[in-house]
């Protein structure tokens, strides 16, 4: 058996290779990957947005029923980036950790620390031999009382960490080029308004994957200071914010 290749090393979840990697984990970032869809958070001043691609697989399926945005919360909320299914089970966990901790403490749960909940049950997923780990990567948003507008993505390994715009998907390495040229330092992120954080979100999906989209074909979501709950914008408003990028562009 040649060193480079995972036969046997891959069967269960807590086998190293002799490289020292665990392939199962690396599946579960390949199937984010293969989703073949892109998604992408910005965060500004006072606001914060993430946006994804639309994709319905059947014609006869009804679009109003196919997303990858959940709300979590009052005032937070994530796009799931991978396999569906698994992203509803993770919501359904952080649903549950954001409730509880609502009802014991009596103030909504801080976008950090429901973002470290749902990494620790992801890297949880890692260790078990019956578990295998969930095959999602999830951008969190909200709006915190103290901090302001957040964002945290959330990977299959367990790893969350917080960023003033960052990407999950097919494309996301091109996205983080296109933040890395155009949103240099932390001035950029905060001069940007709710309408500019929503316009350079969509601006670089469109710019990342070389088309511009319908207002069919993309999910919005905001949370803004003005506006603190998730709120996911509609058709007719995505179709503003659509027709303001063309005639800026």
């Amino acid at each position: 058996m040649s060193r480079g290749s995972s036969a046997g090393y891959d069967r269960h979840i807590t086998i190293f290779s002799p490289e020292g990697r665990l392939y199962q984990v690396e599946y579960a970032f390949k199937a984010v990957k293969n989703a073949e869809m892109t998604s992408l958070g910005v965060r500004g001043q006072d606001a914060v947005c993430v946006v994804t691609q639309k994709k319905v697989a059947d014609k006869l399926i009804d679009p109003s029923s196919v997303t990858h945005l959940f709300r979590l919360s009052a005032n937070h909320g994530c796009v799931g980036t991978g396999i569906s299914t698994d992203a509803k089970a993770l919501v359904q966990h952080a649903r549950s950790q954001a409730a509880d901790f609502q009802h014991e403490y009596g103030y909504e749960i801080p976008v950090d620390h429901l973002s470290g909940r749902i990494a620790d049950r992801n890297q949880m997923y890692t260790q078990h031999a019956y578990m295998r780990p969930f095959g999602v990567a999830l951008l969190v948003i909200g709006m915190d009382e103290e901090t302001g507008p957040q964002l945290f993505k959330c990977d299959p390994a367990g790893y969350y960490v917080g960023y003033r715009a960052c990407a999950a998907g097919q494309k996301d390495q091109e996205v983080a080029n296109y933040f890395e040229k155009n949103l240099k330092n932390d001035e950029s992120n905060a001069n940007m308004d709710e309408k500019r954080v929503i316009e350079t979100a969509i601006s670089a999906l469109q710019s990342t994957l070389g088309t511009e989209f319908k207002a069919s074909e993309i999910e919005v979501a905001v949370c803004s200071k003005a506006q603190p709950k998730f709120t996911c914008l509609t058709e007719a408003q995505i179709e503003a914010y659509l027709v303001s990028i063309a005639e800026t562009d």
